[in-house]
């Protein structure tokens, strides 16, 4: 009897993603949008208590940041031949949109009206972006990490 796998999501999704080598567009296109929401005043978010009891807004950044990470490891794992430095290289994606998080806190601070430099976020920016490099290389090297 085959052993019992826990991929019954990812092998749906790494089907879709191995069928489909669209390269940098959608990353491109992640990358912009999540700039724009990032870069929204504070005024134009809803003010419901019960989202900030449930850190709500560190859900998004952990979402925002998997997903664009994920996206860019899927550009290059499919426009690149070489397949033996995916661990390095999806690392240096994480670090890269960890810096791009860092980054936009200090934007939203400077330039954003009723926007604010926080700390959560950046763990949050961290957290998501460690959690699309882990399932990148999980996905595109069919190894465990």
């Amino acid at each position: 009897m085959p052993p019992v796998t826990r991929r019954w999501l990812a092998d749906p999704m790494f089907a879709f993603l191995t069928k489909h080598r669209p390269g940098y567009g959608p990353a491109i296109g992640w990358f912009i949008l999540s700039t724009v929401l990032l870069c929204l005043p504070g005024s134009r978010f809803p003010k419901y208590n019960w989202l900030s009891q449930i850190q709500f807004d560190k859900w998004v950044h952990i979402g925002l940041f998997s997903i664009l990470v994920l996206l860019v490891c899927w550009g290059y794992w499919s426009r690149t031949n070489e397949k033996r430095s995916l661990t390095t290289t999806f690392s240096l994606f994480a670090v890269a949109a960890t810096l791009y998080g860092i980054g936009m806190e200090y934007v939203q601070d400077g330039f954003i009206p009723n926007r604010s430099f926080d700390i959560g976020d950046i763990w949050a920016d961290a957290a998501g972006a460690l959690l699309g490099a882990w399932f990148s290389y999980r996905q595109f090297t069919k190894k465990p990490l």
